[in-house]
């Protein structure tokens, strides 16, 4: 059930939202009373987030996208456009990752990755600018790591793409701020999602997706005066 009306009439689109961080950061919002647009690449499990959602009472929209495609992200602004109206927040949520020694991987690797975690934002981002310029506001939040901030043994592509998305935010929120547009980052470690893994690590003790879309809900709920450009998120105990 809805929790409070302070989204109430805001649009969000959140990518790679059918599972984990993406999923919880829609419920949050929709709670809130935000119209929400999800996409992903597997219809199933869409078909599955949004059922669960609509039970819960929250207003949503799905579209089978990938967001490597310059296309599919373009169908997918202009379908919340026309159904939910003017994209009001959009999250980059969408991500992946390889492990391993560096030299070990292929081309092929590497372009997944930095496709997946920083293209696909500037695809994004880009789709979505000119129409938060010309209404004179929106927020634009870009889910990184803290491997964005730090290096660490068999993380370098992983690390390489978030370092890029770090920069890419921080002139994104440059370019952007002086039309009331802001842009924010959070770098969460490790959470307990599919993709975290096994990896030995006590998943009791790593963060949940909730407090990623907790932090989500601070943003946006900033007065329009200021902005919180970057905020990290470590669990209490090391896992």
């Amino acid at each position: 059930m809805p929790i409070g009306d302070v989204l109430a009439g805001k649009v969000a689109l959140i990518t790679g939202a059918n599972r984990g961080i993406g999923f919880a950061i829609s419920r949050r919002l929709g709670q809130m009373g935000a119209l929400i647009s999800i996409c992903g690449r597997d219809q199933g499990k869409l078909n599955r987030a949004v059922a669960t959602l609509r039970g819960e009472g929250i207003t949503i929209l799905e579209t089978q996208a990938d967001v490597v495609r310059a296309d599919q992200i373009s169908s997918l602004i202009q379908k919340t456009q026309h159904e939910l109206g003017p994209i009001d927040i959009l999250v980059n949520n969408a991500g992946t990752g390889v492990f391993g020694p560096f030299h070990e991987f292929g081309e092929n690797d590497w372009n997944t990755v930095m496709d997946t975690n920083l293209k696909s934002v500037f695809l994004a981002c880009r789709a979505v600018a000119p129409e938060m310029i010309r209404r004179q506001t929106g927020h634009i939040i870009n889910i990184s790591s803290l491997a964005g901030k730090n290096t660490f043994a068999r993380g370098a592509i992983y690390c390489a793409s978030k370092w890029g998305l770090m920069g890419l935010s921080g002139c994104m929120a440059e370019d952007l701020r002086g039309y009331g547009i802001r842009v924010s980052v959070i770098c969460p470690g490790s959470v307990a999602t599919e993709f975290a893994g096994q990896g030995g690590k006590d998943h009791s003790k790593m963060l949940q997706p909730e407090d990623i879309a907790h932090a989500v809900a601070a943003l946006v709920t900033q007065t329009p005066e200021s902005f919180i450009s970057e905020v990290h998120i470590r669990p209490t105990r090391k896992p």
